[in-house]
Formats: structure tokens, sequence, C-alpha cells
């Protein structure tokens, strides 16, 4: 039992999850594209902090190997003047320097291979988010133009204005003549009351009808004299 209320929980969910995102597509994808863009500021910051310190290593390689070299000068022109002493010492600094000097050439290797790596990721969510970002100009067109032909489809047909004016129109012209039923209804009273009973025998030639007709105003206007 609530297993089954349980699946259809998650179903009820889903659905309604799924009519959010196709009702907020558009701004969904419009959000996605700024979280893709902080990730590239984020990247390109990481990269920029790369390549300084790889431009930092150069720098001191550079400076170490013209530090080795004066060292390695000045040895031999100390070893020639007969001072072994000073030469031991420039051999002992410049070894420490070599040392150093490999270690920063494995260092600087490895932040090439990192901004190498980085750059070509940097690039291609660049060009990633172009393309979303055109895709969404084009995205938010399609919706515009499918709400502009659903406004445009409830115009034309279902319960609208039009449909709602043409229905008012045709309940007035359909509507009963008040006036024809009153008739109707006065007509109704005196065949129940017999009221025209006098008239009716009187058509027939038998008495004198209650009403003056169109024939009798005729008739006296022929036989009376002018």
């Amino acid at each position: 039992m609530f297993g089954t209320l349980k699946t259809l929980i998650q179903g009820a969910n889903a659905r309604s999850e799924e009519r959010v995102r196709a009702a907020y597509s558009v701004e969904l994808i419009d959000q996605k594209i700024r979280e893709a863009g902080d990730g590239l500021k984020l990247a390109k910051s990481t990269l920029a902090s790369l390549i300084q310190r790889q431009r930092s290593e150069e720098r001191q390689i550079a400076m170490l190997d013209g530090r080795v070299a004066g060292l390695l000068s000045q040895g031999r022109e100390a070893l020639a003047a007969g001072r072994e002493d000073l030469a031991t010492e420039a051999a002992e600094a410049v070894a420490m320097m070599e040392n150093e000097l490999s270690l920063r050439r494995e260092t600087r290797a490895r932040l090439e291979a990192r901004v190498v790596r980085l750059q070509a990721s940097v690039e291609a969510t660049n060009r990633r988010i172009i393309d979303l970002k055109q895709g969404a100009i084009a995205a938010r067109a399609c919706r515009d133009e499918q709400a502009l032909q659903a406004r445009l489809n409830s115009t034309l047909a279902g319960q609208s204005p039009l449909s709602e004016a043409e229905d008012l129109i045709a309940g007035i012209l359909n509507r009963e003549d008040v006036f024809e039923q009153a008739a109707i209804l006065t007509e109704i009273d005196v065949r129940l009351t017999r009221g025209d009973l006098a008239d009716r025998l009187a058509a027939e030639g038998f008495g004198r009808a209650m009403k003056t007709t169109t024939a009798d105003v005729l008739a006296r206007m022929t036989s009376e004299p002018v």
C-alpha cells in the first residue's frame, strides 16, 4: 500500500517537474548558461594564475642560469689564480643552484602541461557557451512564436471574443418576439372567453358584427351619395 502511494507520488512529482521544465525551459537555459559562465570565469582565473606561476618560474630559471654561468666563469678565474678555496666555494654554490634549476625546470614543465590542458578546456567551454547563447536566442524566438500562435488560435477558435460575439448575436436574433407572443396570448384568451363568437357568426351571415370592418366602410362609401 505504502509502496504504491510512494510510486504514485514520485510519478506525480516527476510529471510536475516536467511541466515546470517545459514552461520555464528558456529561463532554465539562461540559468545554465550563467552557471557555465561562472565556471568559465573561475577556469580563466585559474589559468591566469598558472600562467603567472609559469612565467615566474621562467624568470627564476633565467636568473639562476645567469648566476650559474657567472659563478662558473669566476670559479675558473679563481682556479687559474690558484685560489682553490674560492673556486670550491663557487662550485658549491653552482651545485646548489643547478639542483634548484632542476627542480624549477620540472615545476615549469608541469605548469606548462597544466596550462595547455586548461587552456584547451577554456577554449572548448567558451565555444560551447557561445553556441548555447545562440541556441537560447533561437529557443526564445521559438517560444515567443508558439505563444503568439497559441493566442491567435485562441482568438480564431473556441470561446474567443469573436465566437462570444457571434453567440450573442445569434441569441438576440433567435430570441422570441415578445410582441408576437403577446398577440397570440390575446387570441387564446379571446377564444377561451368566446369573445370573438359574435364576429365569427356575423362573418358567416348571422347577425351584425360587433366591430366595424374595412368592408363595412367601403360599402357605405359606395352606397352613400357624394
